[in-house]
Protein backbone atom coordinates (compact mmCIF):
# COMPACT_ATOMS: atom_id res chain seq x y z
CA UNK A 1 0.00 0.00 0.00
CA UNK A 2 2.69 2.54 0.79
CA UNK A 3 4.37 1.52 -2.38
CA UNK A 4 1.39 3.00 -4.46
CA UNK A 5 0.82 5.67 -2.70
CA UNK A 6 4.53 6.59 -3.38
CA UNK A 7 4.63 5.47 -6.47
CA UNK A 8 1.61 7.91 -6.96
CA UNK A 9 2.98 10.84 -5.65
CA UNK A 10 5.82 10.42 -7.93
CA UNK A 11 3.89 10.57 -10.99
CA UNK A 12 1.51 13.55 -9.77
CA UNK A 13 4.93 15.63 -9.00
CA UNK A 14 6.37 14.77 -12.80
CA UNK A 15 3.03 15.53 -14.13
CA UNK A 16 2.26 16.64 -17.49
CA UNK A 17 2.03 12.95 -19.07
CA UNK A 18 -1.10 12.55 -21.43
CA UNK A 19 -1.46 9.38 -19.62
CA UNK A 20 -2.43 9.44 -16.44
CA UNK A 21 -2.27 7.14 -13.35
CA UNK A 22 -6.28 6.52 -13.83
CA UNK A 23 -4.96 5.09 -17.46
CA UNK A 24 -2.39 2.85 -16.17
CA UNK A 25 -5.30 1.07 -13.75
CA UNK A 26 -7.62 1.03 -15.90
CA UNK A 27 -7.64 -2.82 -17.59
CA UNK A 28 -9.12 -1.24 -20.99
CA UNK A 29 -6.38 1.76 -21.01
CA UNK A 30 -3.83 1.66 -23.70
CA UNK A 31 -0.90 2.20 -21.03
CA UNK A 32 -2.13 -1.19 -19.21
CA UNK A 33 -2.57 -3.55 -22.15
CA UNK A 34 0.73 -2.59 -23.40
CA UNK A 35 2.59 -3.67 -20.65
CA UNK A 36 0.14 -6.83 -19.87
CA UNK A 37 1.41 -7.50 -23.19
CA UNK A 38 5.05 -7.45 -22.51
CA UNK A 39 4.57 -9.36 -19.45
CA UNK A 40 2.74 -12.33 -21.34
CA UNK A 41 5.66 -12.33 -23.60
CA UNK A 42 8.29 -11.87 -21.39
CA UNK A 43 7.37 -14.70 -19.06
CA UNK A 44 5.80 -16.76 -21.98
CA UNK A 45 9.62 -16.90 -22.75
CA UNK A 46 10.87 -17.23 -19.39
CA UNK A 47 8.06 -20.70 -19.14
CA UNK A 48 9.14 -22.33 -22.03
CA UNK A 49 12.93 -21.04 -22.01
CA UNK A 50 13.47 -18.94 -25.03
CA UNK A 51 16.32 -17.17 -23.65
CA UNK A 52 16.30 -15.20 -27.20
CA UNK A 53 13.56 -13.43 -26.72
CA UNK A 54 13.83 -13.09 -23.03
CA UNK A 55 17.50 -11.51 -23.63
CA UNK A 56 15.77 -8.90 -26.28
CA UNK A 57 13.46 -7.70 -23.62
CA UNK A 58 16.06 -7.01 -20.94
CA UNK A 59 18.10 -4.30 -20.90
CA UNK A 60 22.11 -4.91 -20.48
CA UNK A 61 21.88 -3.08 -17.30
CA UNK A 62 19.70 -4.45 -15.39
CA UNK A 63 19.16 -4.92 -11.67
CA UNK A 64 17.06 -7.69 -10.70
CA UNK A 65 16.88 -7.70 -6.61
CA UNK A 66 15.37 -11.04 -5.45
CA UNK A 67 14.67 -11.70 -1.90
CA UNK A 68 16.05 -15.23 -1.96
CA UNK A 69 18.77 -15.12 -4.26
CA UNK A 70 19.81 -11.05 -3.19
CA UNK A 71 21.07 -8.96 -6.55
CA UNK A 72 21.63 -9.77 -9.98
CA UNK A 73 23.80 -7.47 -12.35
CA UNK A 74 23.18 -6.72 -16.22
CA UNK A 75 21.76 -9.02 -19.06
CA UNK A 76 24.10 -11.84 -18.91
CA UNK A 77 23.85 -12.91 -15.13
CA UNK A 78 19.95 -12.89 -15.92
CA UNK A 79 20.18 -14.92 -18.53
CA UNK A 80 22.93 -17.26 -17.06
CA UNK A 81 20.44 -17.64 -14.13
CA UNK A 82 17.38 -18.22 -15.73
CA UNK A 83 19.06 -21.19 -17.83
CA UNK A 84 20.71 -22.58 -14.96
CA UNK A 85 17.80 -22.32 -12.41
CA UNK A 86 14.25 -22.17 -14.19
CA UNK A 87 14.40 -23.88 -17.78
CA UNK A 88 11.75 -26.28 -17.67
CA UNK A 89 11.90 -26.40 -13.79
CA UNK A 90 9.62 -23.26 -12.83
CA UNK A 91 6.28 -22.04 -14.37
CA UNK A 92 5.16 -18.19 -13.36
CA UNK A 93 2.03 -16.86 -13.85
CA UNK A 94 0.64 -13.68 -13.61
CA UNK A 95 -2.26 -13.16 -11.11
CA UNK A 96 -3.96 -10.71 -13.18
CA UNK A 97 -6.43 -9.43 -10.26
CA UNK A 98 -3.67 -8.22 -8.62
CA UNK A 99 -2.14 -6.34 -12.09
CA UNK A 100 -1.19 -2.79 -12.08
CA UNK A 101 0.71 -0.18 -14.59
CA UNK A 102 1.53 3.43 -14.01
CA UNK A 103 2.89 5.24 -16.89
CA UNK A 104 6.56 7.16 -15.68
CA UNK A 105 6.79 10.28 -17.95
CA UNK A 106 9.52 10.18 -20.03
CA UNK A 107 10.97 6.66 -19.63
CA UNK A 108 8.09 4.20 -19.63
CA UNK A 109 5.92 2.10 -17.48
CA UNK A 110 5.88 0.56 -14.00
CA UNK A 111 4.10 -2.86 -13.44
CA UNK A 112 3.09 -3.98 -10.06
CA UNK A 113 1.68 -6.98 -9.27
CA UNK A 114 1.77 -10.98 -7.81
CA UNK A 115 2.47 -14.03 -9.61
CA UNK A 116 2.40 -17.54 -8.58
CA UNK A 117 5.28 -19.69 -9.45
CA UNK A 118 5.12 -23.89 -9.60
CA UNK A 119 8.39 -26.05 -9.58
CA UNK A 120 7.79 -28.57 -12.23
CA UNK A 121 10.62 -30.94 -11.16
CA UNK A 122 8.48 -31.52 -7.87
CA UNK A 123 5.13 -31.26 -8.84
CA UNK A 124 4.52 -31.38 -12.72
CA UNK A 125 0.98 -31.05 -12.55
CA UNK A 126 1.32 -27.23 -10.79
CA UNK A 127 -1.54 -27.92 -7.65
CA UNK A 128 -2.59 -24.90 -6.50
CA UNK A 129 -1.40 -26.13 -2.92
CA UNK A 130 2.22 -26.54 -4.60
CA UNK A 131 2.76 -23.00 -5.45
CA UNK A 132 4.29 -20.52 -4.27
CA UNK A 133 3.26 -16.76 -4.37
CA UNK A 134 5.49 -13.50 -4.67
CA UNK A 135 4.74 -9.83 -4.95
CA UNK A 136 6.77 -8.17 -8.46
CA UNK A 137 7.66 -4.56 -9.33
CA UNK A 138 9.00 -3.71 -12.99
CA UNK A 139 10.79 -0.80 -14.13
CA UNK A 140 9.90 -1.14 -18.23
CA UNK A 141 11.99 1.42 -19.95
CA UNK A 142 10.85 2.70 -23.59
CA UNK A 143 13.85 2.17 -26.06
CA UNK A 144 12.88 3.79 -29.51
CA UNK A 145 10.38 1.28 -30.51
CA UNK A 146 10.43 -1.03 -27.88
CA UNK A 147 10.43 -1.71 -24.15
CA UNK A 148 13.26 -3.19 -22.28
CA UNK A 149 13.09 -4.43 -18.62
CA UNK A 150 15.95 -2.17 -16.75
CA UNK A 151 14.86 -3.19 -12.91
CA UNK A 152 12.68 -5.93 -11.34
CA UNK A 153 12.32 -6.12 -7.63
CA UNK A 154 10.75 -9.66 -6.38
CA UNK A 155 9.80 -10.39 -3.16
CA UNK A 156 7.23 -11.70 -0.26
CA UNK A 157 8.11 -15.26 -2.12
CA UNK A 158 6.20 -17.96 0.15
CA UNK A 159 4.68 -21.30 -1.04
CA UNK A 160 0.93 -21.80 -0.29
CA UNK A 161 1.32 -23.95 2.77
CA UNK A 162 3.72 -21.47 4.03
CA UNK A 163 1.06 -18.80 3.97
CA UNK A 164 -1.21 -20.67 5.73
CA UNK A 165 0.46 -21.65 8.70
CA UNK A 166 1.46 -17.69 8.68
CA UNK A 167 -2.27 -17.32 8.83
CA UNK A 168 -2.74 -20.00 11.74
Amino acid sequence: MLLRIVLMLIALAFGGSSQTIADGLNPDSAIYQQVKALDDRIFQAYNTCDLTTLADMVDDNLEFYHDKTGLSLGKSSFITAIKSNICHKVKRELVVSTLEVFPLQDYGAIEIGQHTFCNMTETPACKDETNGIGRFFMLWQKQGEHYRLTRVISYDHLSDRERKAIKR
